[in-house]
């Protein structure tokens, strides 16, 4: 089965999962994961939802293809179903952004990706309010619709956007000085939307030279990645070393850091970062 197949089965199935997710809009309540208090994590019967229609479509089309998900029935783990890490991997967030989807803010997709030996080889990431479908597949180029797409060209300059997720908090609570920095500095734009895969795979598709995600997990990294990666750019961790091929032996939810960046915006990013602890 061709890849070209391949990605257009993937296509409609993000399109029919962000139907799915889109019929909850507006009238699902907030839970949260393990059902705790303990947690803060958002999570709706959307999500699951939504995920159920995902797995059912790579279930029958890839029975022997291995699945990681965001959610799980009961909401006390993660769907990970891997028979060989160094395999085929389809990598799913049924809906990245929850907070903003639960809020009524229309700022949410759909992510599908596919892992082959660790490294992202196919990536959709559905923005369903918006009808905008980014796509790529290893060798042919990344997509919005059907115009092609391309990272920036240029350095980061005055009219530079660096997009940033919400929270930027490490594991001991504290802010680091680069996002105080980059807010409160004039020169680069930032911008924030809630949801990790849109503010990447804005700078696939040119609109920004750089999007930081901090607390971020594989699901929230695969599908973009491979977009961010087709259209020319760079995705590292946040200090520049390689995230793929990712090592999917044991995984069980651990966050994922990652910067997507223009290639020639990559390295003055990663500076101040450097610059800015």
């Amino acid at each position: 089965m061709s890849t070209t197949q391949d990605l257009q089965f993937i296509s409609d199935l993000a399109r029919e999962a962000g139907r799915i997710a889109l019929s909850y809009f507006g009238r699902v309540e907030r839970l949260t994961k393990n059902n705790s208090a303990s947690t803060d994590e958002a999570v709706s019967e959307a999500d699951r939802a939504t995920q159920r229609t995902i797995i059912t479509g790579l279930r029958r089309r890839f029975p022997n293809d291995g699945i990681v998900g965001e959610e799980n029935e009961t909401g006390d783990a993660i769907t990970c179903e891997i028979s060989d890490p160094k395999g085929r991997v389809w990598v799913i967030d049924p809906i990245d952004g929850t907070n903003n989807f639960l809020s009524g803010l229309g700022c949410f997709c759909v992510c599908i990706g596919l892992l082959e030996a660790g490294v992202p080889t196919l990536g959709v990431v559905y923005d369903i309010t918006r009808d905008h479908l980014y796509a790529a597949c290893q060798g042919q180029g990344a997509w919005l619709g059907n115009r092609q797409i391309q990272c920036l060209q240029t350095p980061m300059d005055n009219a530079a956007i660096i997009m940033m997720t919400s929270n930027v908090l490490d594991k001991t609570g504290r802010a680091p000085q680069w996002a105080c920095h980059f807010l409160t500095q004039t020169n680069w734009k930032t911008r924030i939307l809630g949801t990790a895969a849109l503010e990447a795979v804005s700078v696939a598709a040119g609109v920004a030279h750089g999007a930081i995600t901090v607390n971020g997990k594989l699901w929230d990294c695969v599908a973009p990645a491979a977009i961010v990666l087709e259209a020319g750019g760079k995705v590292t961790d946040l200090k520049g070393n390689a995230i793929f091929p990712f090592d999917l032996r044991a995984y069980n939810g651990a966050k994922v850091p990652y910067l997507a960046a223009a290639p020639l915006a990559q390295a003055a990013v990663l500076e101040e970062m450097r610059k800015h602890p």
